[in-house]
């Protein structure tokens, strides 16, 4: 969102692609004819609202950045189109006259939302200092395969994790080096309207690569089905 330049006062909002750079700043090509052009050449206060892939509504993960975007300076115009094209490699655009590099130079506020009930505030401090998660690159990867192949995996790990618990759908939303988030659905008892809710299911120890995450999950699918108690 920015501030209008065409309705001073109001917000203009706009759905942009963008990619990070190696310090969490997000990378923009804009178009000069675009509106959220003009509102930050004129005003560079803006924020930015990333959604998960997964997202679907309010019990899906999003976080905001408040900040200042500005147009990057012409020699670090080569190194931007080589992050933005490693994100969005069929992004023919860039090449195009009169489409121009912006960049989120000043983050003053991050605001994380990882659905009902859990939110929060990041520093900019913290921001600046944070590294991507070792699984980030390839756990969307795990998560689709084991919701296309091994779903009844994953209902034996929730039961497990919480005795009691009978959900008939169990989605991986995200994989990371901790654990696994997981969408449940289940049609209590006493109703017939069913319920979709979050839980986490952490992992018995940190991982780091690939073939890690997998003995992991067999390791929890088997403790599972075996229902042998979780160490402490």
């Amino acid at each position: 969102s920015t501030n209008s330049k065409a309705n001073p006062g109001f917000p203009g909002g706009s759905v942009v692609g963008f990619a990070p750079d190696s310090q969490g700043r997000p990378v923009f090509i804009f178009s000069g004819m675009s509106s959220h052009t003009q509102d930050l050449l004129a005003d560079p206060r803006c924020s930015l609202t990333i959604a998960s892939k997964e997202f679907k509504g309010a019990a899906d993960g999003r976080v905001n950045l408040m900040g200042k975007v500005s147009l990057v300076a012409s020699e670090e115009r080569e190194a931007m189109k080589e992050v933005y094209l490693k994100k969005h490699p069929g992004a023919f655009w860039v090449d195009f006259g009169d489409f121009n590099w912006f960049r989120m130079d000043e983050i003053d506020s991050i605001r994380f939302v990882g659905g009902f009930a859990r939110a929060g505030t990041v520093s900019p401090e913290e921001y600046r200092s944070a590294q991507p998660d070792p699984i980030a690159g390839f756990g969307s990867h795990i998560a689709q395969h084991m919701n296309d192949d091994h779903q009844d995996s994953t209902i034996a790990m929730v039961g497990h994790a919480i005795p009691g618990l009978d959900v008939t759908e169990a989605v991986i939303t995200s994989v990371d080096s901790l654990g696994m988030f997981v969408k449940c659905t289940r049609t209590p008892r006493a109703s017939d309207q069913p319920q979709q809710f979050k839980i986490r299911l952490p992992f018995p120890r940190r991982v780091t690569e690939r073939k890690e995450v997998k003995d992991v999950i067999v390791e929890m699918t088997r403790e599972a089905q075996a229902g042998a108690p979780a160490e402490a």
